[in-house]
């Protein structure tokens, strides 16, 4: 190196070295590392600037005289794995063979089975009446794998397996982790890249939140993570390791499955990324152990006299490492070893054949198990394991070590002949050509019984039900049911009000999860500090600036909120882990994540996808929603469209509520569907930060406002000009001024609907829409906007802070002329009133719209309506803020 120090006393550098040995041998690595310690102190400081690294040299972590003694029949897992193997790979090659469309991967379970294989028989924990169960986050695409592995243990059966990649006829098997398909089996939804790291990341922390509020006892479960070297590019990924390791999650385990490869090539070609990923572990804190070599490279380092060897370890770049192992051994001899007389030398004895035979740590099965009991073992700080493999080993010229083997599905008969023979697999020439399944005999059967009875039953296993909780009635929200009178308050201080009422509730207040973003403030929320106090593992150990105020920001051991810093990506992981509680600790856990709408769906859209795919059970809360409600925040700030966003996922439930006791009657009702009745669904609702005066809920109308739509306002006797206006959140206040507006100045009457959820009302639609399609030989069934509107007389005006889209859904289904009032376009910074008729959703437009509908149907007279558009200021000219 150009900036490389020299040394100018060899002799003084000898002694040192030879101290530190002595140190070694003496009073153990310990010993020398304290010492060492205490040098780098001293000098630093003296003032000396000494260089800073992160990474250990290019060798396994845990020296071989210090290895593990394998707790298991080594001959006997070889037989059973190489089956797995064999299956995992007829697995995708036979669904291939039948359609190419179905794909799958066999590379990726090829290059890992070892280390699945070694979780499985001997650290891995099914719940039980003694154990509360390990959780893994399984690499996607090592999902074959895993089938083949219950096809042996008799959970899968072979016509499953035979229909992997074909689930709409029932009885296949999914194509990755999706507790939604199959939910007695999955824990974890992993296969988008990214999210199974930040997610574990958190369910660890929700561990040790529960064991620390006495919750549960957590005992020395661990949470672990596979992953692979390509998948740590995503953000998500490293995103927040530093999280895990400033609150000691010694139960969180990553593994990266570090075969060098990405989908196209290699992750690092001209680098290492083993040595970058150690860097940013070890420097996060974290315990890092490498495991790069299998035990044929033992005799060779300690061989390694001059150190050659050791050397062209560290300067050999990834992407030369994947070029030896896609060849043979003669071009290894030749083009590693053969670099260095010394590194030559070394094998000058040996046949092509043996070096080819020398293997990356990860296909060891006794280092491996050695490493995963260290990292087991590891106290204060969470651990990453950074194992090195082939990418499709086993698999030959189909394509072991090649940057075409992620994408391979099919192999050749002599494809498949080299992989019986390498791997000895009891298949016949005859029977060759079909990869038939291999079944085990009954010793083997009988060995992979006793190791997951030893570890509590099957595995991967997803528990469904938890015990059912009290919910509280309707009536316990009494103050939120009356109206306000003249007092006004915003729709975010009546949640925070409901919320404080279920936190003091003495059968779920325990169990109810606050999480927030870093905005507690401005949701009004920061009673809580004090009531229930902000979660932190390690207390309060200063002391706060606002120590002597009522509500000063108090941190506990024992605190209720989970408060995430600016960090919705976390917080929704959190969230998350919260929502899924029941089912992974079979405490039923209700979290209330409210953040600012905006930076919500928008921003963490694949997390609440992969919610929804977890069957999680919880309240998001969008505040400060609304496109021209939270007003001087600006383009960035306002959301018009997380309602549009939320309606994709299936079993997401939303509303946009106006008035509070609208917000406790959906609260209360998710409670029960949730909580009570078990049901895998997730609430989102809108709040406003905006003050209006709040009604008395009407007589009768709950479960109008949980289908999405009651009447507000009935007139008995409608006039010849009449109008129905329908509106939600904020906009619906604009919608009865309007009605007053109309009535005072042109004497139209109107009958005002608050729509509490467009979105449940459109699937209402949808879902009769396809009924009667399906059996149009049936008495049609009628939606429910239909039955609501169905003696409605005049056009139908309705109006949001949302997109037109979101209104629009339901238009199939409202009787009569139907117009759509909405907030398209980016968002600016203003008042409400302005950006309300910037975005026209203001009461004007919407008394507008109502009289042009009313001179389209003939009731008023061209002179109402030009009248009309001259009192409401409405410019015909004006530009489109979809457009501006």
């Amino acid at each position: 190196m150009a900036n490389e120090i020299p040394d100018i006393d060899p002799t003084e550098s000898q002694e040192w070295q030879d101290a530190i040995e002595d140190v070694i041998a003496r009073d153990g690595p310990d010993r020398a590392h304290y010492l060492l310690d205490k040098a780098v102190q001293q000098a630093r400081a003296a003032g000396a600037t000494l260089p800073f690294s992160a990474t250990t040299p290019y060798q396994n972590t845990i020296p071989a005289d210090d290895q593990e003694d394998f707790p298991g029949d080594m001959d006997m897992e070889w037989r059973i794995r190489t089956i797995n193997r064999w299956n995992a790979m007829a697995t995708v090659v036979r669904r291939n063979k039948e359609s190419s469309e179905y794909g799958g991967h066999i590379a990726s379970f090829a290059s890992s089975a070892v280390m699945y294989d070694i979780g499985l028989n001997h650290f891995w924990r099914s719940k039980s009446a003694i154990h509360g169960g390990d959780l893994v986050f399984f690499q996607g695409h090592v999902i074959p794998g895993i089938y083949a592995r219950s096809f042996m243990e008799g959970r899968i059966t072979e016509e499953q397996l035979e229909n992997f990649r074909s689930e709409v006829n029932g009885g296949g098997l999914s194509s990755y982790p999706h507790p939604w398909l199959m939910p007695d089996y999955w824990q974890f939804p992993t296969v988008s890249m990214g999210l199974g790291p930040l997610m574990a990341i958190y369910q660890a922390r929700f561990m040790k939140y529960m064991h620390n509020r006495g919750l549960i006892d957590m005992a020395d479960r661990k949470v672990w993570c596979f992953l692979g070297d390509g998948e740590m590019d995503e953000p998500e990924s490293r995103g927040a390791i530093d999280l895990a390791a400033r609150e000691g999650l010694d139960n969180l385990i990553f593994v990266v499955n570090c075969n060098l490869q990405r989908l196209d090539g290699p992750v690092r070609g001209n680098h290492k990324i083993v040595q970058e990923l150690e860097g940013d572990f070890r420097g996060a804190g974290w315990n890092v152990i490498k495991l790069l070599w299998g035990k044929g490279w033992d005799a060779l380092l300690e061989n390694d006299t001059s150190g050659k060897l050791h050397q062209l370890m560290n300067e050999t770049v990834d992407g030369d490492y994947q070029t030896f192992k896609s060849k043979d051994g003669a071009y290894i001899r030749e083009h590693f070893f053969g670099k260095y007389p010394e590194t030559a030398a070394l094998v000058k004895d040996w046949t092509d054949e043996q070096i080819w035979a020398l293997r990356r740590g990860g296909h060891d099965p006794q280092k491996v198990y050695t490493a995963f009991k260290r990292a087991s073992d590891t106290k204060g700080q969470p651990t990453c394991l950074l194992i090195k493999t082939v990418k499709g080993y086993g698999m030959g010229s189909a394509g072991e070590g090649q940057n075409t083997t992620h994408q391979q599905k099919k192999m050749a008969e002599d494809q498949l002949r080299a992989f019986r023979d390498r791997f000895e697999i009891p298949v016949s020439d005859e029977d060759l050509p079909k990869a038939p399944f291999v079944k085990l005999n009954n010793a083997q059967k009988a060995y992979l019984a006793d190791r997951r009875k030893e570890l509590g039953g099957e595995f991967p296993k997803r528990e469904s039900v938890s015990p059912k909780m009290e919910i509280p009635p309707l009536e316990k929200f009494a103050a939120q049911l009356k109206g306000t009178g003249e007092r006004e308050i915003s729709t975010t201080m009546a949640f925070v009000r409901i919320l404080t009422t279920l936190l003091r509730d003495k059968q779920i207040g325990k169990q109810i999860v606050p999480i927030v973003p870093d905005e507690s403030r401005t949701f009004g929320m920061e009673g809580l500090f004090r009531s229930v106090g902000i979660y932190n593992p390690e207390g309060q150990n200063y002391t706060p600036e606002d120590a002597d105020q009522m509500m000063y920001y108090k941190e506990s051991v024992q605190g209720q909120v989970l408060q995430e810093g600016i960090n919705e990506a976390g917080a929704m992981a959190d969230w998350i882990a919260a929502a899924t509680s029941y089912s992974n600790h079979g405490v039923p856990m209700i979290p209330f994540f409210i953040y600012y709408s905006m930076f919500g769906f928008q921003r963490i859209g694949d997390l609440a996808w992969a919610a929804g795919d977890s069957r999680a059970r919880g309240f998001m809360l969008g505040g400060t929603a609304g496109r021209t409600t939270l007003n001087g925040e600006g383009l960035q700030h306002e959301d018009g469209h997380s309602h549009i966003l939320a309606s994709t996922i299936p079993n997401c439930i939303t509303y946009d509520p106006t008035f509070q006791h609208e917000v406790a009657v959906i609260v209360q009702h998710g409670l029960q569907r949730m909580y009570g009745d078990q049901e895998d669904v997730f609430f989102y609702l809108t709040l406003m930060n905006e003050n209006y005066a709040h009604p008395d809920m009407p007589m009768g109308v709950e479960d109008e406002i949980i289908k999405g739509l009651y009447r507000f306002k009935e007139v008995k006797r409608p006039s010849k000009r009449h109008v129905t206006l329908m509106g939600s959140g904020t906009i619906l206040v604009q919608a009865i001024k309007a009605a007053e507006m109309l009535e005072a100045d042109f004497g139209v009457s109107s009958e005002i609907w608050s729509a509490t959820s467009f979105n449940e009302l459109a699937r209402d639609c949808q879902d009769v829409a396809r009924e009667n399609r399906l059996n149009p030989l049936n008495e049609p069934k009628i939606s429910f906007v239909a039955k609501q509107l169905a003696k409605a007389k005049g056009p139908v005006i309705a109006a949001t802070d949302y997109m037109k889209n979101y209104a629009e859904q339901i238009r199939t289904c409202v009787p009569g002329r139907y117009t759509v009032l909405g907030t398209d376009g980016f968002g600016r910074s203003d008042s409400r009133v302005n950006l309300r008729r910037f975005f026209e959703v203001d009461a004007n437009h919407i008394a507008a719209a109502a009289m042009v509908d009313l001179y389209r149907e003939g009731a008023v007279t061209k002179k109402d309506l030009e009248a009309a558009l001259a009192k409401y200021d409405i410019d015909g000219a004006k530009p489109n803020p979809r457009l501006v």
